[in-house]
């Protein structure tokens, strides 16, 4: 068994007597949070002087959100969420007729909106049997999740690197469903984001956007504001804008800064933790809630191989979203939507949680129809056979 929670759940503002199993769509909240909106509310009153402190807590904020991406500190900074962060990214990129991105089946619609909306952007090709057959010359990004949504499945980011420099693509890559639990090196892509709100134990408001600046040093965004330029007194609007020279161009005005001094304060508690016991931790209880739905004869949608999984255990259920409520009312809190329920794990969770959702599933699937029990959701890919040895390959399914 995994045992007690890494975390101390009382850090958390967790009810009594609930598993609270949905950080993959909204984690719990740090109590000492209330400290951070504190702090914003006395920094915001405080004039000048005050504002100064708020840039302050931003540049602490993109120091320690770096550190958690493996990147150097200028290469990150803000968005407000992950969407506007990949459509600058696309606004900045000459498109040609024939031009492609390829993206997973299923992917979250933040990271393939951009592109499919732009009417003189590229192809969106959808790589369903893996990104390898969908990948050609005229390939211009391979946009992927390191942990897929809706599978939890992980996907193997080197493969991905590899396969994109070979046609001289751009590797962009959303850690949302990784990042604050898994080790990541986000030096690996090109551009990379994450949403706060989830694993990293932060807020709506702010998301991470990441510039690699030593493989694409000479990238320049199509859209600006005061913040995102170099500061000049009066502005000279005869001459052109001349970017900040780091990630800090992505952050166009003022960044949602009750939002980053929340953010700062998560960061600063994870960072009091090792990953690599908080990766093995989450993998573990993945693992035991993995061995249960074996059990009760629940097939997963997520890989068995932990090295092929991210913190998130998902099945599919026809009645996800009545399933999820009638969880609840059991205490557990899980994310139901899409045709599948996801069971998420973070540092606050221990062996008690588990037990607790697997009481609960026992309780409410073993008078349902054997054709449920074998649901599946439509275009998600499968985890593979229960050896965990017939996952799908590096770079396959589970974007």
């Amino acid at each position: 068994m995994a045992g007690t929670s890494l975390f101390d759940p009382a850090d958390f503002r967790i009810g009594p007597d609930v598993a609270h199993l949905c950080a993959a769509g909204e984690s719990a909240f740090l109590r000492r949070h209330q400290a951070a909106f504190e702090a914003y509310a006395r920094d915001k009153s405080g004039g000048m002087a005050g504002r100064a402190l708020q840039f302050e807590h931003e540049a602490r904020a993109r120091a320690l959100a770096a550190a958690r991406f493996g990147v150097p500190a200028p290469d990150a900074a803000f968005v407000s969420n992950v969407a506007e962060g990949v459509a600058m990214l696309v606004e900045s990129l000459e498109w040609a007729p024939g031009d492609n991105v390829c993206v997973q089946h299923r992917e979250f619609p933040s990271l393939v909106l951009p592109f499919a909306m732009r009417e003189d952007g590229p192809q969106v090709r959808l790589a369903e049997g893996g990104f390898a057959p969908c990948v050609d010359a005229r390939t211009r990004v391979i946009a992927v999740s390191h942990v897929s949504y809706l599978t939890g499945i992980r996907q193997d980011l080197a493969a991905l690197r590899r396969l994109a420099d070979g046609v001289g693509a751009l590797l962009v890559v959303d850690f949302t469903q990784s990042a604050g639990v898994l080790a990541v090196d986000a030096a690996v892509a090109d551009f990379a984001f994450a949403a706060c709100y989830k694993f990293l134990l932060g807020s709506t408001g702010v998301a991470v956007a990441i510039w690699n600046r030593a493989r694409r040093p000479g990238w320049v965004p199509r859209s600006g504001g005061w913040n995102s330029v170099q500061p000049e007194e009066p502005p000279d609007y005869s001459k052109p804008a001349v970017p900040r020279p780091d990630a800090a161009r992505f952050t166009r005005g003022n960044p949602s800064l009750p939002s980053v001094y929340v953010l700062e304060s998560a960061l600063d508690y994870l960072a009091g933790h090792e990953t690599e016991a908080l990766e093995e931790h989450v993998a573990g209880l993945a693992g035991e809630m993995l061995e249960g739905l074996a059990e009760l004869g629940i097939e997963p949608l997520t890989a068995l191989d932990p090295g092929r999984r991210g913190p998130s255990v998902a099945f599919a259920c026809p009645d996800a979203a009545g399933l999820g409520r009638r969880l609840a009312e059991r205490g557990v809190l899980a994310w139901s939507g899409d045709g599948r329920v996801r069971l998420s794990f973070h540092g606050y969770n221990g062996a008690r949680d588990v037990e607790r959702a697997l009481d609960a599933l026992r309780r409410e699937w073993r008078d349902r129809p054997a054709a449920q029990r074998r649901a599946t959701v439509p275009g998600a890919p499968r985890a593979g056979p229960r050896s965990g040895r017939g996952a799908p390959p590096a770079g396959g399914p589970g974007g």
